[in-house]
């Protein structure tokens, strides 16, 4: 589906949509790593999660969390996110490739990911959340 950036005066705001709650957390993946590094190609790093929570909110904010985790501790870019959800449950699979300063160096730095006013919605063509990056 699609991310788009709000206005926001401190942050970075998105709002994510997906046809399925899969593809609302790939999105968010990808939207994030978006306002971090801008463009990403596959180049062979391969990483898989698995994280569980108590809702799909709180698993949101852990999945994105894990992911400035990761990307922080082994130095990569993800750019697909392959998202297999089991009620609360979340397995992923991560592609992307090695951080790379020349290329990745434009974007924005996010701290960590806001609770504030995140809920995950169903509309009719899916599914739609809006995101506070810390930046």
């Amino acid at each position: 589906m699609s991310f788009d950036e709000l206005e926001h005066t401190a942050d970075v705001l998105m709002r994510v949509r997906g046809a399925t709650l899969n593809e609302l957390f790939a999105e968010a993946g990808r939207a994030m790593f978006s306002v971090m590094y801008g463009p990403c190609e596959e180049r062979g790093v391969e990483r898989r999660i698995e994280i569980e929570a108590e809702n799909l909110e709180s698993l949101l904010i852990d999945y994105l969390s894990e992911l400035l985790f990761v990307t922080e501790v082994e130095n990569t870019v993800f750019c697909t996110f392959d998202v297999d959800l089991r009620g609360t449950r979340l397995s992923a699979v991560l592609r992307g490739e090695p951080f790379d300063p020349a290329r990745h160096s434009a974007g924005t730095v996010v701290k960590g990911i806001s609770y504030f006013g995140l809920e995950i919605v169903k509309e009719e063509e899916g599914y739609v959340v809006e995101i506070i990056f810390d930046i």
